[in-house]
């Protein structure tokens, strides 16, 4: 089965497939707006006239490619590619800033690399079990990941929690905008058509890291620019590989379980990863100043979410985000059903596609650390330059969403909003994560209480529900408690003196 699964991957012509996925993805995964979703699916059309092996394992490399991608326009320019990213923009852009641009994207990569190869052992040994238990998860589960997921906000508020939560508030505020989910209602759209199916949380994205950027940057245009130094080290130093190992591990491992979990992307695997790094670091403060962990921990995750989305798809049919759902739909045009039946009837294939993954995790890898300076150089062109570039990406990425003006509008409003976030040192992820979160968390808690018939017991009704409730409790007490501990260590430390 393995020698026959080896024989159909191992071919020029299918490692050719792959590299080419990967490089495409990593292209489109630079690309503000152009998702890894859409990445996918705009390839998809290409390989209904290949064999099943080569088309699923070019979409596999597209999406590898692209959920590492978005962290290079993340680090280099604060512009995430991709929503996986914005977590890694928060620190890869200040260490980029430093002038160590080559060792955050290093950093990067090779994280990406250990969680993606994580989530390869995931899907290869413990598939049935994982995708089993994530199974399991009904509204009241949905709901405790959803607010562990929101807890993160006191991580990433910056210097006043209220205005963080302030500002998270306002992301799931504008996550209600839109026709109800259960009664089919419409919420404050005000009989504009354009609001019927919400805010896309993209063109938000794009504005308040990417255009909010362009607008400082326009500022800068007449200031000498600060030079970022000459880039070295894309291979990881010594003393980083230490923190990269100890950081994708564990975080690769989260973000494998989470991509099993259907409906939960990269994105929040990548902002729980972040704040449970801050919470365990020994230095929690320096975190959104530029800190190699703050880097390595979210792209372990969110590249660990690769094989973890594959978990269910293939064993039980159910995928476990979007690309996964696309990934169905090629697998169905090829004659192939995914579920338990996947593995009796077409096990080879199962296989081939274990091998693709990894061989495109290595490629990504090797891409990845030579291509680096090519990306890096983006530093060194004029800001009279890069500003109208980035103008024009946000345009065009924000418009090519669904052809509509409307969202480059939503994009230009939101630009200026994180124009003046930055301008009054206002943290302008807690919106995002509001945005993202709030639909999950809305929903789940109404079909929670719908099946319960009101009874709010159920969000403790289960040992699922009891794990995320503790992990609230630690994400929103370890902060306080470990500031405590801090202040208590310098007045003892003050008294020896």
């Amino acid at each position: 089965m393995l020698a026959e699964a080896l024989n159909l991957v191992l071919q020029p012509s299918i490692i050719l497939y792959i590299i080419l996925g990967v490089a495409g993805g990593m292209c489109i995964g630079c690309l503000p707006g152009l998702t890894t979703t859409m990445g996918v699916a705009l390839v998809l059309p290409l390989t209904f006239g290949m064999d099943a092996v080569p088309s699923i394992l070019l979409l596999i490399g597209v999406y590898v490619g692209a959920v590492y991608g978005g962290s290079m326009a993340a680090i280099l320019l604060n512009t995430p590619g991709t929503p996986a990213s914005a977590a890694t923009a928060l620190d890869g852009y200040k260490m980029a800033c430093k002038g160590e641009a080559g060792r955050a994207l290093g950093i990067s990569t090779t994280s990406s690399f250990l969680g993606g190869l994580i989530s390869c052992i995931f899907l290869i040994l413990i598939s049935p079990i994982l995708a089993k238990f994530a199974l399991k998860f009904s509204a009241p589960e949905f709901f405790m990941l959803a607010m562990f997921g929101l807890c993160i906000i006191s991580s990433i508020s910056g210097k006043s929690l209220l205005i963080g939560l302030l500002s998270g508030g306002l992301g799931i505020l504008l996550a209600t905008i839109g026709i109800d989910d259960i009664t089919g209602n419409m919420r404050f759209t005000f009989d504009y058509m354009n609001l019927y199916s919400g805010i896309n949380f993209i063109p938000v994205m794009i504005g308040l890291f990417a255009m909010s950027q362009a607008l400082i940057g326009v500022e800068d245009i007449l200031k000498k620019p600060k030079s970022t130094g000459k880039i070295t080290h894309v291979i990881p130093r010594r003393s980083d590989w230490g923190v990269i190992i100890k950081n994708s591990i564990p975080f690769g491992s989260l973000g494998a379980f989470i991509g099993s979990i259907p409906g939960v992307g990269a994105d929040i695997a990548s902002f729980i990863s972040y704040g449970q790094a801050k919470s365990i670091s020994k230095h929690p403060e320096k975190f959104g100043t530029g800190v190699p962990e703050a880097i390595s921990a979210p792209e372990a995750a969110n590249n660990g979410v690769t094989g973890g989305a594959l978990i269910p798809m293939l064993t039980l049919g159910v995928p476990g985000d979007a690309v996964a759902a696309i990934m169905i739909g090629a697998l169905t045009v090829q004659g192939l059903q995914p579920g338990p039946l996947l593995f009796a009837n077409d096990a080879p294939t199962v296989y081939a596609i274990f091998i693709g993954l990894l061989i495109a995790n290595v490629c990504m890898l090797v891409l990845g650390l030579n291509s680096v300076r090519i990306f890096t150089k983006v530093l060194s062109v004029p800001k009279a330059a890069l500003v109208p570039i980035i103008f024009l990406l946000c345009f065009v990425g924000s418009y090519a969403l669904a052809n509509n003006m409307f969202d480059v509008v939503v994009m230009l409003f939101f630009g200026f909003l994180g124009y003046f976030f930055q301008k009054l040192e206002i943290s302008s992820s807690p919106v995002i994560l509001g945005l993202i979160l709030g639909p999950m968390a809305e929903s789940n808690f109404r079909r929670a209480l719908l099946m319960s018939r009101g009874d709010a017991s159920t969000f403790l009704s289960t040992g699922i529900c009891w794990v995320f409730f503790i992990l609230i409790l630690v994400s929103l007490f370890s902060p306080l408690i470990k500031k405590k501990f801090a202040s208590k260590g310098q007045h003892t430390h003050g008294e020896q003196y």
